[in-house]
């Protein structure tokens, strides 16, 4: 499906804005105008506002205690535990967030607990167990004699295993940030900012953020028993936020902050490794989301245990640490193959559906891993512009009755709330849970063609099917010159970029592609990987040497040879060969004709090293923009001739535009339209502005001809010139 591109108006800045921004741009070549223009574009006007997102340092954290009586609770309980010499367990989750939150409270809590004998932690399987609590692995704690469980990222909405643990003496803590049951579970405690509201600065915490405020809470009511400060936490709490894709604003978008300060210089030993592993230095945002966050959740994606990720992120003991690294970075790799794979068969399935009739998108496999399927439901989701549930078939065999499950994963698009369109048919499911963005089910398979019925009636009933299209929000228009050092560096500082601040994405106009070329990742073992990148050099008519580039998870035949791109891409720093380029989000060809032919043209002349001996040209400046710079050209005339009160001739002004007398005419035609009429006198012309004489139809369709005409004759004089080089060599 054809991605919608929105791309911002032009904006009149004003004049304070400007400077607010020209503050922090001081020690960078820029004047902060893109900067400027981004966040005008994204909705960043006021003062106060704007200065709190560029510096961090004013920016005043919300207290732990902000979550009341239930913070309170979780204090008081731990403290009675450890008073007690109770056993207690972390049960955390298996993707990057919860493996943090783990982390966090393994260090933290560790600091008035005894690990291991008093304090252990427990990860579900995620091939075997899913997310959440679950009655076998509550009962594996009541023989290690727990009494206490604090869950991270997690248990929200798990009421009859809260039940079926309270029966067996066990209290539960719970931190999470999922969506919360209609009443309060019988827990001793349930910390999770979804009982704020939106605008609150701890709403958008992830499950890290949320077990680092317990720790916080911890360490301010019993600040002289911590032997660690609780700033050595903040690199996990960052690795987790932004793994998670949360909306990075309030609490959350400063915790970031200052975790990835902390994550530059860590002293964590799995975490330096997995940094080397991915060529990455942990001082961007990017090296989380593109290196350590893919590594940590393909653990168990691939394997389906993920507990060694804990130590991996805590341990001291650098033979450990290199040897966990490199299992997650070959768990990362196989990860690459597979999630392809059920890619190519997930957008197979996808063909023979009527998307003409259908708001959300269901497909099933029994042959799918489901440790992917929330990745392949998340690029299904953006390719088509709609919801996407991928699930699996299995055998369920925790109960008495063996039956077969359909288990997966679920993602939104386009600010569609997939929490509730699932909720809506919780009738049908045997367990859900998740958030507005991302979602995890299960249900029986008799149940499934009910279940993808209900779902789309669902959301049919809030929007038009017609009207769901995939969107991609263009920050800047930009040329291929432009994308330099200094600009990146100018909206570096932007960052941490994620949810709710995106990356910024660049449009290119009129561009084409040279030295296109694809390769297979390798593993670390040398094995080939069935997952392409595709290689180039991007060019325009500002640059017509280009600038490398990529496109990850696609072939070079994508790319058609000879032709005319609109492209959108992403800026970034590739550390490993210490240059800047772009990374395309996505592209089409151009709807400029006459500029696809010129392109094609162009590398008929490179293709064949068409060269002059006699005259020394060795090669065509190729302008696709040709008519624009004409164009602009006259215009600078028409008002220094107007500022200067003098006169020009036609033959004077063809000779400075190069361009035919019937194309002048046409253009004095163009300019009458836009208020710039003229007085001819002894082949003198005259321009005043006149603002009455404006005709906006008029001028449309007459700068149209104009930009016709130009096109012809640039087309003609290339292939004179051609010619030329033909008969001379």
């Amino acid at each position: 499906m054809i991605n919608k591109w929105l791309i911002p108006p032009v904006y009149e800045i004003p004049q304070w804005f400007r400077e607010v921004i020209q503050e922090y741009t001081t020690n960078l070549s820029r004047d902060g105008a893109y900067l400027a223009k981004l966040l005008w574009h994204r909705g960043i006007r006021q003062e106060q506002e704007l200065r709190l997102f560029l510096d961090s340092t004013i920016y005043q954290p919300t207290s732990a205690f902000d979550f009341g009586q239930e913070m309170k609770r979780a204090v008081n309980r731990l403290q009675q535990g450890w008073d007690r010499g109770e056993k207690v367990c972390i049960w955390g989750d298996f993707d990057a967030d919860g493996i943090t939150s783990t982390a966090v409270l393994w260090e933290g809590l560790g600091q008035f607990l005894t690990k291991e004998s008093q304090l252990s932690f427990y990860i579900p399987n995620r091939l075997k167990e899913s997310h959440g609590l679950n009655c076998p692995g509550i009962d594996r704690l009541v023989k290690q004699g727990v009494s206490l469980i604090v869950t991270c990222d997690t248990g929200s909405t798990n009421l009859n295993e809260i039940d079926y643990a309270k029966k067996l003496g066990i209290d539960i803590i719970v931190t999470d940030h999922h969506t919360l049951p209609e009443n309060r579970p019988p827990v001793v405690a349930i910390i999770n900012p979804r009982y704020f509201d939106d605008s609150h600065p701890l709403y958008h915490l992830s499950g890290v953020g949320v077990a680092y405020k317990l720790i916080e809470a911890l360490y301010e009511k019993f600040p002289d028993i911590p032997q660690q400060p609780l700033e050595n936490l903040l690199d996990l709490v960052a690795i987790g936020l932004i793994a998670d894709l949360v909306e990075l604003k309030g609490d959350c978008r400063y915790l970031a902050q200052q975790g990835i300060k902390k994550l530059a210089t860590t002293s964590r030993l799995g975490v330096d490794k997995l940094l080397e592993l991915c060529s990455k230095t942990g001082d961007r945002p990017m090296d989380i989301s593109f290196g350590i966050a893919p590594r940590i959740n393909a653990v168990s994606r691939i394997y389906g245990d993920a507990n060694f990720c804990v130590k991996l992120l805590t341990t001291k003991d650098k033979q450990e640490a290199d040897k966990l690294a490199n299992q997650a970075e070959e768990a990362n790799t196989n990860r690459k193959e597979l999630q392809q794979k059920v890619l190519q068969q997930a957008r197979k399935k996808v063909e023979d559906i009527d998307l003409s009739t259908t708001a959300v998108i269901v497909l099933e496999d029994n042959q799918w891993q489901t440790g992917v399927l929330g990745l392949v439901a998340n690029a299904i989701s953006q390719e088509y512009g709609r919801p996407s549930i991928l699930l699996s078939t299995m055998n369920d065999d925790q109960g008495n009755n063996t039956q077969i499950l359909a288990r997966g994963s679920a993602r939104s698009i386009n600010g569609i709330d997939l929490y509730d369109l699932v909720a809506s048919q919780k009738h049908l499911l045997l367990h859900f849970g998740g958030h507005p963005f991302a979602a995890g089910l299960g249900l029986p398979i008799e149940n499934l063609p009910l279940f993808q019925d209900g779902i789309n009636q669902r959301l049919k009933q809030k929007l038009d099917v017609d009207k769901l299209q995939p969107i991609i929000n263009v920050d800047l228009v930009v040329t291929v010159k432009e994308l330099t050092k200094d600009l990146f560096k100018e909206l570096k500082l932007i960052e941490p970029c994620g949810m709710g601040n995106l990356a910024p994405k660049f449009l290119i106009k009129n561009c084409w592609f040279t030295e296109v070329w694809n390769k297979s990742l390798r593993s670390r073992k040398n094995k080939k990987i069935k997952y392409l990148v595709t290689y180039f050099n991007l060019c325009d008519n500002t640059n017509d040497s280009g600038i490398k580039g990529n496109w990850w998870g696609h072939s070079q035949n994508e790319i058609i040879p000879d032709k005319a791109y609109d492209v959108i891409v992403e800026f970034d720093f590739n550390k490993v060969e210490k240059v800047y380029q772009p990374r395309i989000v996505d592209l089409k060809l151009s709807e400029d004709k006459a500029l696809n032919y010129l392109v094609s043209d162009h590398k008929f002349i490179a293709k064949n090293n068409i060269v002059s001996k006699q005259s020394e040209i060795s090669h065509i400046k190729f302008k696709p923009n040709f008519h624009q710079e004409v164009w602009t050209q006259l215009l600078g005339i028409v008002k220094f001739l107007i500022n200067n009160q003098k006169t020009i001739t036609i033959t004077q002004l063809q000779q400075k535009l190069q361009i035919q007398k019937n194309t002048l005419l046409v253009a004095l035609q163009t300019l009458d339209n836009l208020g710039f009429p003229q007085n001819n006198s002894d082949n003198h012309i005259r321009f005043y502005r006149d603002e009455t004489r404006v005709n906006p139809s008029d001028y449309t369709i007459n700068l149209e001809k104009f930009t016709n005409l130009v096109k012809e004759e640039y087309v003609r004089s290339l292939f004179t010139k051609k010619k030329e080089f033909i008969k001379l060599e």
